[in-house]
């Protein structure tokens, strides 16, 4: 069976990384039996300049768009791709613009348990902040995240206390930018070929099918 590694570079307030995510999710299986696929979950933010507490949302998003009329605009076509998808998007829930460089340390953490883990707390991310309207900056929101992923509550807390790989987030940020990655998500395809934005599920399905067909021409030559 072919091999194909995928970093997913998103940040977990990103709708179009959430449909990305559901996307992938299907993409996945269509290749199943065929091509085994990992992923891993790299780091960026969209807005790494708010505060620890965060921002009132719909000021941000306001704000950021050019007025209630783009926002309104833009959740009504997300909400209806979010559907295709299989995504409840509840644009309402969302109160607060959190910061979500601890979000990211949690997804890093997670992959100490492995990838599943990993990628059940990323989806885990996403569903709080886009279906529950939760906070994915609060310290109590990550944990209970942690705590339903099956890592250990007390270590996480521990670990969010403390400084623990921020450095590691901020390089692998900043490392995301040099590559040229200017908006998420972004696809990296073992390691050489990138696929940016939320695309179709035949799209995905396609790059994976005929990154996989390349590798095994290139060991056959």
């Amino acid at each position: 069976m072919d091999l194909v590694n995928i970093d997913v570079v998103s940040d977990v307030v990103c709708p179009w990384c959430y449909l990305g995510k559901a996307r992938l999710d299907q993409a996945i299986a269509n290749v199943a039996g065929d091509i085994h696929v990992t992923v891993n979950w790299r780091p960026y933010q969209l807005n790494p300049d708010l505060p620890p507490e965060g921002v009132d949302h719909k000021q941000h998003l306001a704000a950021k768009l050019g007025g209630q009329a783009a926002v309104d605009r833009a959740h009504e076509m997300l909400t209806g791709l979010g559907h295709a998808d299989g995504i409840a998007f509840d644009f309402e829930a969302v109160k607060i613009s959190p910061n979500t460089f601890d979000a990211h340390r949690l997804i890093r953490w997670a992959l100490t348990e492995g990838q599943e883990t990993q990628g059940k707390v990323a989806a885990l991310l996403f569903k709080a902040n886009f279906e529950r309207g939760l906070n994915v900056g609060d310290h109590a929101v990550l944990l209970d995240i942690a705590a339903e992923a099956g890592l250990d509550r007390a270590v996480i807390a521990a670990l969010l206390a403390s400084d623990a790989d921020k450095d590691t987030i901020s390089e692998e940020i900043e490392m995301a930018r040099g590559m040229g990655v200017t908006g998420v998500p972004c696809f990296v395809i073992d390691g050489k070929y990138a696929v940016m934005g939320a695309q179709s599920v035949d799209v995905l399905t396609g790059a994976l099918r005929d990154i996989a067909k390349m590798k095994d021409q290139s060991q056959i030559n």
